[in-house]
């Protein structure tokens, strides 16, 4: 029932007042760094309560129709990744329409290579950073690991992270008619270059998708429709359905794992493969 409300307010738009349902009771993060100084941007990092040396490191990017949200939104996310031994860094990004693409993406990138830069201090393997987001955090993550040029841009490669964890992500959506993207995402013309379905060519770190069956706010083909293109091309990929899951369940199923863990062990097992 918990969730169901939750869910509910989600729905309507009461995002602050889940946030800090969600959020009562969970600890600070170890530590906050601020990994763009020109911009102002910072991240949250933290720690495996049984810390592991060369743990894997996980990047994660929040939702929020690349228009709103912030990581202390998501310490509750931080702390419940971390339990699968990863550190986990959340990092804040330029939102639109103020900073519009592909500024956002610019950020992503740099998040993750001063992720790889510092793993090792904070006991973090620099050969296994990883990148996850939900909804609009999933397209960050998902065009990291397609498109090359902006992990180029620092230095880095797609194939060089570890994976991409997608959370009821679009890879391949509409934005003509919609007038608040039409702005996040600028001139039509670039429009194609925010798909990460676009970029797959077989040079991609492996996949993990998760999707609700019943989210109405993202259509699940999108996340089907991008692990198929995946495998057309040789790249691993592997999807997790959640049963009656809407946009939010893998929020939620984070908030509360021990009721469902199954989304808490499969990002588990997906970045401690071997």
């Amino acid at each position: 029932m918990a969730l169901t409300a939750a869910a509910a307010l989600l729905l309507a738009g009461c995002q602050s007042v889940v946030f800090g349902l969600a959020n009562r009771g969970v600890g600070q993060p170890d530590a906050s760094l601020v990994y763009d100084a020109a911009n102002q941007l910072s991240l949250d990092l933290y720690r495996p309560a049984k810390a592991e040396p060369n743990a894997p490191v996980l990047v994660f990017f929040y939702g929020g129709s690349w228009q709103r949200g912030s990581r202390a939104q998501y310490r509750f996310v931080g702390r419940r990744l971390s339990e699968t031994g990863a550190v986990v860094i959340i990092a804040d990004y330029r939102l639109g329409p103020r900073a519009p693409f592909p500024a956002f993406m610019q950020d992503g990138a740099r998040a993750v290579a001063w992720a790889r830069r510092h793993a090792a201090e904070y006991g973090g393997d620099p050969q296994r950073v990883f990148v996850a987001g939900h909804s609009a955090g999933a397209q960050i993550a998902a065009l990291l690991g397609t498109d090359p040029r902006y992990l180029r841009a620092v230095g880095m490669e797609p194939r060089q992270l570890g994976g991409v964890i997608g959370l009821s992500g679009p890879y391949d959506f509409a934005i003509r008619g919609d007038t608040k993207l039409e702005q996040v995402f600028g001139p039509q013309a670039q429009w194609p270059d925010a798909m990460p379905v676009h970029f797959v060519d077989g040079d991609e770190p492996p996949f993990l998708l998760v999707v609700g069956a019943e989210d109405k706010i993202v259509a699940p083909r999108q996340t089907f429709e991008l692990a198929q293109r995946l495998r057309s091309v040789g790249t691993e990929v592997r999807t997790v359905t959640l049963r009656r899951g809407s946009h939010f369940t893998p929020l939620l199923n984070l908030y509360a794992s021990r009721g469902d863990p199954q989304l808490l062990q499969a990002i588990g097992a997906f970045v401690r493969a071997p």
